[in-house]
């Protein structure tokens, strides 16, 4: 049973801030400031041996945080679907949520010890933290459903990415700040570094108190029996074998183009500074900005998805990015064009994000938020190697990063014609269902 009056809206409140504090880890941690430093701390370590050992292998230290990332992502379509099926068979959506909040948070503040020639130490502590984010980011995707109903999906999820664009962006503005100014206070930049990755951890932590005490600690459903609680396995299971339909549909949809979306947040960057050459400044101050802007494009998106449907303007957003990426691979010269670029998608970004979740979230039945979600998850991360691939194999072939920042198009192109397919399938329902009545 939903939640209702003021109980509804401290509720969906206390869910929101949870994208406000976990949002802390992606932006400060993942994007900006860990890959370069565990990078130079590889090196260090590295020096004379030609490599660094990972698990009995020599790796090269540039190859190491890569490594790194795809161990985790590994990890992941393993310990995700276990959680979402134990989450859901057992009603421990809110406690696993937590602890694994609190496990990462806590892993991503000891890589304020990672300095020297300890990379060991940090890839450990990386693949803990980006593990315990994803299976957490699970847990608090399985509440949209209780909180809110299907037709205020959009906006609730909506809200939620947008607040959490804001608070990413807020930490990470700050720690910006810092680093430009740590030596002028005595503060070598890797000790400045090293305490903007800890900041995004306490911040993680602090603010997950929120959600922690505020959100509902069962999904209003009875507690499973005793014989069907042990059952969680042959759950996920049964959920496999039943995961078709549009559910199958949108989540292929979703594998490519939202591999579109995290390779360009991941290569805009290297496009910007070796095809456009322009400084560091110019790139982590737009970078900056679009945190900003995601944040009103969410509300935008939700905005028109209550009045145009959540498909239909996804397949829109799906255009703006194809569009934008054209544009880039033939047009796109100046820092001014670039910014420009950059805002155009900002506005699509959090909407593309925000509606993809609320729209899954209708094709899950009850009492199975969890572990649909952890599906969800996995599409999202299990997907992030081929846009890489497919940006590094144009580059190797063509020299040219135009051409290969247009091919990430593609990606996009696929999405869309599988969501337009979706979007067939969910017009002949509907007519069969008029018929019917």
């Amino acid at each position: 049973m939903m939640l209702q009056g003021i109980a509804l809206r401290r509720a969906r409140w206390a869910w929101y801030m949870y994208d406000w504090a976990n949002s802390a880890f992606p932006t400060t941690v993942v994007t900006v400031f860990l890959g370069p430093y565990l990078t130079q701390v590889a090196h260090r370590a590295a020096e004379g041996s030609g490599g660094v050992a990972v698990l009995g292998m020599l790796v090269s230290a540039d190859a190491y945080y890569p490594f790194l990332v795809s161990l985790s992502v590994l990890l992941q379509l393993i310990v995700l679907p276990l959680c979402g099926a134990l989450a859901d068979a057992r009603k421990w959506k809110k406690p696993l949520m937590v602890l694994f909040a609190y496990a990462g948070a806590l892993a991503t503040v000891g890589l304020y010890w990672v300095e020297g020639e300890r990379y060991g130490l940090g890839g450990i502590l990386f693949v803990v933290a980006n593990v315990c984010f994803g299976a957490s980011v699970v847990m608090y995707n399985a509440f949209l459903p209780e909180l809110a109903a299907p037709h205020e999906r959009d906006q609730v999820s909506a809200r939620g990415w947008a607040i959490g664009y804001l608070g990413g962006g807020f930490l990470l503005g700050l720690n910006l700040v810092f680093v430009s100014v740590a030596e002028r206070w005595g503060i070598g930049i890797e000790h400045a570094v090293r305490f903007c990755l800890a900041s995004a951890g306490i911040w993680w932590a602090g603010f997950t108190l929120i959600p922690a005490f505020g959100l509902p600690s069962s999904d209003g459903q009875t507690a499973p029996a005793k014989t069907e609680e042990m059952n969680w396995w042959k759950q996920l299971q049964q959920t496999l074998r039943s995961l078709q339909g549009a559910a199958l549909l949108f989540l292929a949809a979703y594998f490519f183009y939202n591999d579109g979306v995290q390779t360009v947040i991941a290569l805009a960057g290297q496009f910007a500074s070796q095809e456009l050459q322009l400084p560091i400044e110019t790139i982590t101050s737009t970078l900056l900005l679009v945190q900003f802007v995601a944040f009103v494009g969410a509300l935008v998106f939700g905005w028109l998805a209550q009045r145009w449907g959540a498909l239909r303007v996804l397949l829109w957003s799906l255009l703006v990015w194809i569009g934008v990426l054209a544009y880039s691979s033939i047009g796109l010269q100046t820092a001014q064009e670039f910014r420009l670029v950059a805002l155009a998608i900002a506005l699509v970004l959090g909407g593309t994000q925000a509606l993809s979740r609320s729209l899954f979230s209708q094709y899950i039945p009850k009492g199975r938020a969890a572990e649909y979600f952890s599906f969800y998850e996995l599409a999202d991360r299990g997907s992030s190697w081929l846009g890489p691939f497919l940006f590094g194999a144009v580059l190797q072939w063509s020299g040219s990063y135009r051409w290969a920042i247009g091919a990430i198009a593609l990606l996009f192109a696929l999405g869309g014609v599988l969501l337009f397919g979706l979007h067939r399938l969910e017009r002949r329902r509907d007519r069969e269902i008029g018929s019917d009545s």
